[in-house]
């Protein structure tokens, strides 16, 4: 299935139904009355946020979304039917944006939060709605109201607990094989990664959610390489996982790009929390660990971890660090496996 985390959509929510003018017309009956029934309601359109989504790719293939209308109303005081709704099916962590791509109508976050995107227009009053005393035969009826076309926009938000920042080459989807059951492309080429992948990851009996993003290079927030097209996905992580390739020989440069970088696309993502790692430390000696983690604390003003996602050294303490940042509310209990019962008739 192919990712895709931004489409644009055309909606339109049913008119309302007219009106009657309709008199009784029985044998026996000298006066029957006015008898014309009002038009149904028009159908709206309702985004909703359902589980088991993580893509937008559905609404590559059908971008247009219109509800039907209402039915005219009947005389002997039958009001039309009502046209049924429409509901845009999304995954959780999508954003509803206006045609200028810039207001937000909606951002839904939990399974079933959903919000009207355009009400259905009411249906006419018949002539029956208009009889009184003073006017016991009218003869007009209201057309239905209008409905309401507009243009938006769906912006997909990963929901993750963990954002991986990092370079090209960086080890960030193997490090996120090694932890968890994903199987997100690894190569020895930049760029392997070209779209986001999700994995859950496991440590002391909880899990949490790791987003894996591709890497930024110098210029990304300014619309370089694959630019900012994905850090979005981290916006609503509780803490990011920085992690610095060992080998690269300019860990340095390396670090200061990437917090230049999410500094220059929104201050939100240089203000959350962030584990820094020196990475693939399995082709460094001791020596050699020692004196690039002194390094990298001294310009970080802060603790450096050490891992290697190939070999699996230390990953271990680095998601303990992880989930010391992550609210106990948004961990989850890892499932344990019962033991097998022995089987009885």
């Amino acid at each position: 299935m192919k990712f895709l985390d931004l489409a644009k959509v055309y909606i339109r929510s049913g008119g309302g139904g007219g009106g009657c003018v309709s008199f009784r017309r029985e044998k026996y009956i000298e006066y029957g009355g006015p008898d014309g029934g009002d038009g149904g309601n028009g159908g709206s359109v309702w985004a909703e946020a359902v589980e088991g989504l993580n893509t937008l790719i559905d609404f590559r293939y059908q971008q247009h979304f219109f509800a039907k209308s209402g039915q005219p109303g009947r005389g002997q005081q039958r009001t039309g039917a009502s046209g049924d709704d429409i509901i845009l099916r999304v995954a959780v962590g999508t954003e509803i944006l206006d045609e200028d791509q810039e207001t937000v109508i909606a951002d839904l976050t939990e399974v079933g939060q959903r919000v009207l995107l355009a009400k259905g227009g009411n249906g006419g009053f018949g002539n029956l709605h208009f009889k009184s005393s003073t006017n016991q035969a009218p003869r007009r009826a209201n057309s239905g109201q209008e409905g309401v076309e507009r243009t938006i926009w769906l912006r997909l938000k990963l929901i993750a607990d963990v954002g991986l920042l990092g370079l090209p080459n960086a080890g960030k989807s193997t490090f996120l094989a090694a932890t968890s059951n994903a199987r997100p492309k690894i190569a020895d080429y930049p760029f392997t990664t070209l779209h986001p992948n999700l994995g859950v990851v496991g440590v002391d009996n909880v899990e949490f959610v790791v987003a894996d993003i591709p890497g930024l290079i110098e210029g990304a927030s300014e619309g370089r390489g694959l630019g900012d097209l994905f850090l979005g996905h981290v916006e609503r992580c509780s803490v990011l996982l920085h992690l610095v390739d060992g080998t690269s020989g300019m860990l340095l440069e390396d670090y200061q790009i990437i917090v230049r970088e999410i500094g220059n696309y929104a201050e939100i993502l240089a203000q959350k929390p962030r584990v820094t790692v020196l990475n693939k430390i399995d082709s460094l000696d001791e020596e050699e660990r020692a004196f690039l983690k002194e390094e990298l604390e001294t310009l970080t003003n802060g603790p450096v971890m050490l891992m290697s996602g190939a070999s699996g050294e230390g990953t271990v303490d680095v998601l303990r660090a992880l989930r010391k940042e992550i609210d106990e509310g948004r961990l989850r209990l890892k499932k344990v496996d019962e033991e097998d019962a022995p089987w009885q008739p």
